[in-house]
């Protein structure tokens, strides 16, 4: 007699799934979606293992549990195979032996069903049984990602409205998150990464994946405009806010590009804030990080608004900024000296400057002998009128020196 297949019927929870393998796979299960994000989970023994805890508890499996997994290559045997995969224990992170398999549609993994075989014991239906678990599931998954992307549209809306500040009011900010099923925290960031074409297609599901599993930073909005990718994220604490978001967006681009081979160019924060109509404003912030950065190399681990220095002031200085100041007189002196001679005053002025008026140091970054360096200061202080012991006529030359590259980027 043909034994009667168990998952030939409808399942109207992921509940009912879950209670359901426990029973006929004799151990403890759970199902995740594709972020690693708990959706249901079966009855364990008083033995379970740590990671199981810890998923159970906050609702989404740990990111230094994913983390392992995916640097042993757990996660891409499985995105690749619609066999299930066993995974053997790792103790530095409290996971148990387990067996896992995909939920797929197609090529697209929805979530994922992970048996927890206890005391190392093995059953030969296993994987089977996962497989039939796994068809069953997709319909369940199918159901919720719908569900998911429309309430996602609403909140890349608002996110938006927040974004371009259509919503003048704290009030009306509030209740919009609330009818949305939002939860604003009390300080936030806006954080932009660059990527170097528009993101689409997959590349936009495994940057949902990331923003999804990424747990050092709370990342409460997202939307994408173009190469960027906005995102309204927080901390807990403001002693640990910057070098959590500094360590997130590090992480972050690294493991973008080992993980899917995607390439964000670079990252960048905006100032925290907690007043909602000033959204804008760390937005702001945080693309200016990413302007000056694609323009001065040495900005490059720069991430946060707050720890620009000067740079920040470069923008509003370069408005200000007259033609007939005293070190717009001076570059063009030795600019127009440096196109009649074929010379090189300016670049080492720059050089000079950049170099905190070091000798040798200078001498070094322009491969040239120090009395070589001597004469070409000696030429450029005639030519252009600059007194170079006077910290005054210094500060103003490198300013302006700064703010020429901002115009020429």
């Amino acid at each position: 007699m043909t034994e009667k297949d168990p998952f030939d019927r409808n399942f109207d929870s992921f509940t009912e799934l879950a209670d359901m393998l426990y029973e006929v796979l004799g151990c403890p299960v759970t199902i995740e979606n594709a972020a690693h994000q708990l959706i249901a989970y079966s009855s364990h023994s008083p033995q379970t293992d740590a990671a199981r805890i810890a998923t159970i508890v906050g609702r989404r499996v740990p990111e230094q549990v994913i983390g392992t997994l995916w640097e042993s290559g757990v996660i891409k045997r499985l995105a690749e195979s619609d066999e299930p995969v066993r995974i053997d224990a790792v103790s530095e992170v409290g996971l148990g032996d387990r067996v896992a398999i995909a939920i797929r549609d197609h090529n697209e993994v929805l979530g994922y069903i992970w048996a927890l075989e206890e005391q190392g014991a093995r059953n030969p239906r296993l994987f089977p049984l996962l497989k039939g678990a796994a068809e069953a599931s997709r319909t369940l998954l199918l159901q919720l990602q719908i569900q998911k992307r429309k309430e996602e549209e609403s909140q890349q809306s608002f996110f938006w409205q927040l974004l371009t500040s259509s919503l003048a009011s704290g009030w009306l900010i509030r209740q919009k998150a609330e009818q949305l099923h939002v939860v604003l925290p009390t300080h936030y960031r806006v954080a932009v990464f660059q990527f170097e074409s528009d993101v689409t297609g997959t590349a936009y599901r495994e940057i949902q994946y990331m923003i999804s599993v990424t747990q050092s930073v709370k990342i409460v909005l997202h939307a994408l405009n173009g190469r960027h990718l906005v995102l309204l994220a927080s901390t807990q604490g403001a002693q640990q806010s910057s070098d959590r978001f500094n360590a997130f967006i590090e992480t972050f681009i690294t493991q973008m590009e080992e993980r899917f081979s995607v390439y964000p160019v670079r990252g960048a924060c905006g100032g925290r804030q907690h007043d909602y109509t000033l959204v804008e404003s760390s937005y702001r912030e945080a693309l200016s990080v990413l302007k000056l950065k694609q323009r001065f190399p040495q900005l490059r681990h720069t991430h946060l608004y707050e720890e620009l220095g000067f740079y920040r002031y470069l923008p509003v200085m370069a408005e200000v900024t007259h033609d007939d100041t005293f070190e717009q007189r001076c570059l063009h002196k030795l600019g127009t000296y440096d196109r009649e001679h074929n010379n090189c005053l300016v670049e080492t002025l720059d050089v000079f400057l950049n170099h905190d008026s070091n000798i040798k140091d200078t001498a070094d970054a322009l491969h040239i002998h120090i009395n070589t360096l001597n004469y070409r200061l000696k030429r450029l202080a005639e030519i252009g009128g600059i007194d170079l012991k006077n910290t005054d006529h210094k500060v103003s030359l490198y300013l302006a020196l700064k703010m020429q590259k901002q115009s020429d980027g």
